[in-house]
């Protein structure tokens, strides 16, 4: 058994239940392309990854106001990040066959909900309850839209759809997170989670009016969760999501800290700062999304080997205003073509349980962005906020390492 190719043994031990999905992915393949829906998901992705990292530019801010360190703070990130690891794969599993459409409009209900809840909240632990409501909106949206693009548009225009829709993320670094912080620097961190609780409301109407109906190609159970495991392609897929996403967030969690200590920028700058470093993720997208049509291995392998490098030279060249800036727009544009790199990968590799595959993905994405500013926070507090720098370089390397691994899967080509 050892002697026989990998590739080879799972092209010949597609299971009954994967046939099942691939022929229904078949029937339900879109009849013309629903561009107008695909931007309304791109919308909600964008309010998915503000919700989750506004407040990485609100910590100082809502430490002060709720007496908690930086670090405690930080689990404003990390625990919706754990729980929409956790509903990503147990929301598809609970809904059964229930019409995506409708369940896209619930979960966006439910971010609307859950940010009013965090722009009251009277102290912390009402603020981090509220944001376990926003963890299960993200994994439930996250794991239905990631593969939402071949339901909606016509195959060959799979790669840019994804791009669009992922391009919510570069939105939300771009516009999100950083006009967030200006929000809350000028009209405190409670007006700045109610502005996103409004747009969330918009989100949902623009979901209802354009997004067609979506029944379920196939309800995803457990076992077919379980069988992704066993596609070598989704297995790297998987490793190398929670090595960059780990030390990405272990990292980037504290970049407002970072540029303020290390690269001497006063605090009224980072916000535009975040800002550029969103812009260069935006186009990081949609240059990743045109050289993935191209050639998938190549692309996610030169964006794990541009991270390994951006976050360790930080600490030599970013010691001053002008490196520390001018590195945080290479990092910016490195991490922009994560998601769409990532996910396509996993569509590529898992082409017949696209859904199934994206859930594991979003759950272990979401997971190591918990388990990342979990991580940063303890280095922070216990070592020197340069450790997450190198923690965040060594763990793009494994993950470029694991990719390169996956060279000769014939999918990826």
């Amino acid at each position: 058994m050892g002697t026989i190719a990998p590739i080879r043994v799972e092209e010949v031990s597609v299971t009954t239940t994967e046939q099942t999905a691939a022929r229904a992915t078949d029937q339900q393949a879109p009849r013309r392309n629903h561009w107008l829906a695909v931007s309304a998901v791109a919308l909600g992705t964008f309010l998915l990854v503000t919700a989750e990292q506004l407040p990485i530019g609100l910590l100082t801010t809502v430490g002060w106001a709720l007496s908690v360190s930086e670090g405690t703070a930080g689990l404003m990130i990390t625990v919706p990040s754990l729980v929409a690891a956790v509903a990503a794969p147990l929301v598809p599993v609970l809904v059964g066959g229930m019409n995506r459409r409708l369940l896209l409009l619930g979960l966006m209900g439910l971010m609307t909900l859950a940010n009013v809840a965090s722009a009251l909240a009277p102290n912390f632990a009402v603020l981090v309850s509220s944001r376990v409501l926003v963890g299960v909106a993200i994994g439930g949206f996250w794991a239905v839209a990631s593969g939402l693009a071949v339901r909606l548009v016509a195959p060959a225009n799979v790669p840019r759809a994804t791009a669009i829709i992922f391009g919510g993320v570069g939105a939300a670094n771009v516009f999100g997170v950083p006009l967030g912080t200006l929000l809350g620097d000028f009209s405190g961190w409670r007006f700045a989670f109610a502005t996103l609780s409004a747009l969330a409301l918009v989100a949902l109407l623009a979901l209802l009016a354009v997004l067609p109906p979506l029944a379920a190609s196939q309800p995803v159970r457990p076992r077919l969760l379980t069988q992704q495991f066993r596609n070598s392609g989704v297995r790297v897929g998987i490793l190398a999501t929670f090595l960059i996403v780990t030390g990405h967030f272990s990292a980037y969690t504290f970049v407002s800290p970072a540029l303020q200590q290390l690269s001497g920028i006063d605090e009224r700058l980072v916000g535009p700062l975040l800002f550029g470093f969103g812009l260069a993720g935006m186009v990081g997208n949609f240059v990743a999304g045109a050289a993935l049509a191209r050639n998938p291995h190549r692309t996610v392998l030169a964006i794990t080997v541009a991270l390994a490098a951006a976050m360790p030279l930080y600490l030599v060249l970013g010691r001053g205003p002008v490196g520390g800036a001018a590195l945080l727009i290479a990092w910016g544009l490195a991490f922009g073509g994560v998601s769409v790199g990532l996910q396509t990968w996993m569509i590529k590799t898992a082409p017949h349980a696209v859904e199934a595959a994206s859930a594991l993905w979003v759950a272990v994405f979401n997971l190591s962005i918990g388990f990342g500013a979990l991580a940063g926070g303890v280095l922070v507090d216990s070592l020197a906020l340069e450790a997450v720098l190198w923690l965040g370089g060594a763990c793009a390397l494994a993950a470029a390492l694991a990719v390169w691994s996956a060279r000769a899967n014939e999918n990826l080509r």
